[in-house]
């Protein structure tokens, strides 16, 4: 019997103060407390049908979890999430659950969902102050060799269900930390890098060898993986890291950055803390930013707490149709970002010294849907403006790095250079070869990334059982 409904609103979560975080990389969010999980759990009015579940890439039983934490039972709540996913905190975090399960919470239709991402986070911060270990039971050894490329969302998610499952399981990945985007994309002020470092942590603890600075495509191809090194199946998780820019003057500047590179630079080679560290950013007294996605909004908060005095996005449409995070638009108000909607850059400007003094834009203005279902926006002759900055960060979408698909030849790309996999199993066309996450949809969220992988891991292991994938091949 379902529960009556009582609190009709989600539970605040706590943030630090907007002036002062502003200036800070610490992290904004702070948790619940455990009064705070238990009231929100207890917001669950048990219903029958249970839609949140089908509504989570990786199956998480959240009904469940759900009434473990309302009835205090954390310790149960943390065994019933980790069985299902190895990267709680991380999801916690920096998942769009709102687009997710809560957005199939039966409570959500008149009132406020259940804050399903929320409970997750307190529960996997709560465990790691107890020092608990995820449920990770390994099979017994399968003798079987398989080979990960990129260590993102997708990639540890399919090492960690192929560990479970007594595979031998190597994650490659190039840079020199694991983490993929989870570490060199997303800001330390919302996913701090010790939660990657303590969850990846946990993937070498149940046997998963991880190895950093290995450059598919260079320091081994594909076909070398299976043909020197013994693998038996290889699933490629690179995600989508190659940026785009409009075709327009002035890109070659001193003072543009693709969001990639400026966020790599900040997070990963810690560059907000030179000359402490060694990599140097140009900080800028005036920022702009080109896009409107969580990207662009990681990007234009980075910019404020690297000393911009003011730090601007300008987006092409309104902030109706803003792709972005309700939430994390929000922060970027009250931290004192400048929007300038329904405008787009036409050119950048550069000095005598060939650096970045201002970039013109055009107004914009709605006409009919494009194929997304957002109207389209259209350039309003005459319109033009100037504004004067000194940095230009563009996040306006990324691409498929070329490097592996052009040192296998019988992989099979699209279009847009995204491998083809099937959308059920991850198989490729190229027999032994699956793949997920971005590198196959294109830019997409943390946890439809681990579903991705989660369905490419039961594939993987029926190959290697069988030799005969319900993919392509």
């Amino acid at each position: 019997m379902a529960k009556k409904i009582g609190q009709k609103t989600k539970t605040p979560m706590p943030c630090r103060d907007a002036v002062e975080r502003s200036h800070s990389f610490d992290e904004v969010a702070q948790g619940y407390t455990a009064e705070m999980a238990i009231a929100e759990a207890n917001r669950c009015i048990d219903c029958k049908n249970r839609p949140c579940i089908a509504g989570c890439p990786v199956e998480i039983d959240i009904p469940t979890f759900v009434a473990q934490v309302g009835a205090g039972d954390f310790e149960g709540a943390y065994r019933t999430l980790s069985s299902k996913n190895l990267l709680p905190a991380i999801c916690g975090r920096v998942c769009p659950q709102e687009d997710q399960c809560e957005a199939e919470c039966t409570l959500g239709v008149k009132f406020d969902a259940v804050g399903i991402g929320r409970l997750e986070r307190f529960i996997a911060d709560w465990a790691a102050e107890q020092g608990l270990e995820p449920v990770a039971e390994v099979a017994e050894p399968t003798g079987h060799k398989v080979a990960v490329i990129g260590s993102g969302p997708a990639g540890l998610t399919v090492a960690a269900d192929l560990a479970r499952l007594g595979h031998q399981v190597t994650v490659f990945e190039a840079l020199h930390k694991a983490g993929g985007v989870l570490i060199y994309g997303i800001p330390e002020f919302r996913l701090p890098k010790s939660i990657v470092a303590r969850e990846v942590h946990a993937l070498e603890r149940m046997g998963v060898e991880i190895k950093t600075n290995h450059v598919i495509g260079r320091t081994f191809t594909v076909d070398e993986l299976f043909s020197e090194l013994g693998y038996e199946a290889v699933f490629i998780g690179t995600g989508a890291g190659l940026p785009h820019f409009p075709k327009i003057p002035g890109l070659n500047l001193i003072g543009v950055y693709s969001a990639n590179e400026y966020l790599t630079r900040s997070n990963l080679m810690k560059g907000y803390r030179f000359p402490e560290s060694d990599t140097p950013m140009i900080r800028g007294r005036r920022v702009a930013v080109i896009g409107g996605g969580n990207t662009a909004m990681d990007a234009v908060r980075t910019a404020k707490r690297l000393g911009a005095e003011d730090a601007i996005l300008i987006y092409r449409r309104s902030r109706v149709e803003m792709p972005a995070r309700a939430e994390e638009v929000e922060h970027a108000e009250e931290e004192g970002i400048e929007f300038i909607l329904l405008a787009a850059p036409t050119a950048i400007l550069g000095d005598d010294r060939s650096r970045v003094r201002a970039i013109r834009c055009e107004r914009m203005e709605l006409g009919p849907p494009d194929a997304s279902g957002r109207r389209s926006p259209v350039p309003i002759p005459g319109s033009e403006f100037d504004i004067e900055v000194e940095v230009v960060v563009f996040a306006v979408g990324q691409g498929a790095n070329p490097l592996i698909r052009d040192t296998t030849p019988d992989l099979h790309v699209n279009k847009w250079g995204y491998v083809k996999a099937d959308p059920q199993t991850g198989a490729t066309e190229k027999r032994g070869v699956f793949a997920g996450g971005d590198i196959v949809t294109g830019g997409a969220t943390v946890i439809s990334a681990m579903g991705a992988g989660r369905r490419a891991a039961r594939a993987i292991d029926k190959y290697l059982s069988t030799q005969s994938p319900d993919g392509f091949a």
